[in-house]
């Protein structure tokens, strides 16, 4: 009999979580020949989630918590879910419900009797998003996608059933700067994606908004391409030879037409855009070398403060 483990990373879902908890159990219910675990991952919520999730561990022994200590992020809540995770197959998917469970039967025939290594939900549309998210984040995967040279579609997310070599392949990057939709596509294997429509999550309030959509992007890029630093270069060297010919006409212009050249305006402009441009691709260069750091000082990804798994 196959064992899935449900993996759900949850930061202030205290209005939701009881709907969730409902709902995923009736889908698992109804999938015969299956048993099944449930680990909630809570990622230092500042509400009643861990109160909520201690009286579901109590009534009802297939679901798990972990307790952090302190908010670590989705991703360490997702890393701390596979490695609890003893399944046959894992799923991770969010406590909103804008991951629909009823595709949870569809996934598990694509994994195992269509010989898929992972079944994984593509949202196709964002029916529901503010226009101007919605623009940001498609432009964002149509960079993503070419500067990392990886397969980080629009609308591929965490929703997703592996297979225990996949989980595994997961489990071994254990870099402390992670993106999962990077280290999904990093790792391979056979996927297949099933479409379904953007759905507005029927409780509480999302966790995202534009500072940390940016940050989540920033990540993104940063471990997964070098390309921004191949850009800086290639800037770098453009402007050296731009400044180059201006330098040889300038002298020109002085010593051969005797023509003095007043531009302090244009001279100021020239040393502000290459200030600029520095330090902005200093920043750049910080941001590799910043995780870098982070690597080095090989911190644990999460702490758990309390859990009822043994």
């Amino acid at each position: 009999m196959d064992k899935i483990s449900v993996v759900v990373p949850c930061y202030n879902e205290e209005e939701v979580l009881p709907l969730f908890y409902t709902t995923i159990t009736e889908t698992l219910h109804k999938m015969r020949d299956i048993t099944y675990e449930l680990i909630f991952i809570n990622d230092g919520s500042q509400d009643g989630t861990l109160h909520l999730l201690k009286g579901i561990a109590k009534e009802d022994s297939h679901c798990v918590y972990l307790s952090f200590s302190r908010n670590f992020g989705k991703e360490a809540a997702m890393y701390a879910g596979l490695q609890q995770s003893d399944g046959t197959y894992t799923v991770i998917m969010d406590a909103d419900l804008q991951h629909p469970p009823v595709l949870l039967p569809q996934m598990y025939h694509a994994v195992s009797k269509e010989g898929y290594d992972c079944a994984a939900g593509k949202r196709m549309d964002r029916e529901g998003e503010g226009k101007l998210r919605s623009f940001l984040s498609r432009s964002f995967y149509r960079v993503i996608q070419k500067l990392s040279k990886l397969d980080m579609s629009d609308g591929a997310g965490d929703f997703r059933m592996m297979n225990r070599t996949m989980v595994n392949a997961i489990l071994d990057m254990k870099e402390y700067n992670r993106y999962m939709k990077g280290l999904y596509s990093f790792v391979g294997f056979d996927t297949k994606w099933i479409p379904f429509h953007n759905i507005q999550r029927p409780a509480g309030a999302t966790k995202w908004n534009f500072r940390s959509l940016f940050s989540y992007a920033c990540e993104g890029i940063f471990s997964f391409s070098s390309t921004p630093l191949t850009i800086a270069s290639t800037l770098g060297a453009m402007l050296f030879t731009t400044s180059m010919i201006l330098g040889m006409y300038i002298l020109i212009q002085t010593f051969v037409y005797s023509r003095h050249l007043s531009a302090w305006l244009g001279m100021m402009f020239i040393i502000l855009l290459l200030s600029g441009i520095q330090l902005f691709f200093v920043g750049i260069m910080g941001q590799y070398l910043s995780r870098d750091y982070m690597e080095n000082k090989n911190r644990p990804i999460y702490i758990v403060k309390e859990t009822n798994r043994k």
